[in-house]
């Protein structure tokens, strides 16, 4: 299971125009079954995305791709998370883990 992290650069004046395309990456992300929640960082610093069934190298690969990536309107970091606890209802996650 992986966090990616979309922290704004100095090109964050760019979002508006690339927002669009920034979506149908995303989509396509939950399309693919790879992304299971995307949201804001707060207060306006970002975004981040909660993903899985995928492998890093995989999923960089999707994240420079992103326009927001692509254009540097974000910076991405991926952070990999090896779930040992989880509520029953993420019972899921922890199972992908152990594949």
């Amino acid at each position: 299971m992986f966090i990616v992290l979309l922290k704004f650069s100095a090109h964050k004046a760019k979002a508006p125009e690339l927002m669009a395309d920034h979506n149908a990456w995303l989509q396509q992300g939950f399309d693919d079954g790879v992304f299971l929640l995307a949201g804001s960082l707060q207060p306006q610093l970002g975004g981040s995305i909660l993903a899985h069934n995928t492998q890093r190298e995989a999923l960089l690969q999707r994240v420079e791709e992103d326009p927001f990536v692509a254009h540097g309107v974000v910076s991405a970091e991926i952070l990999e998370i090896s779930p040992g606890r989880t509520d029953p209802r993420l019972a899921f996650l922890q199972a992908e883990a152990a594949a």
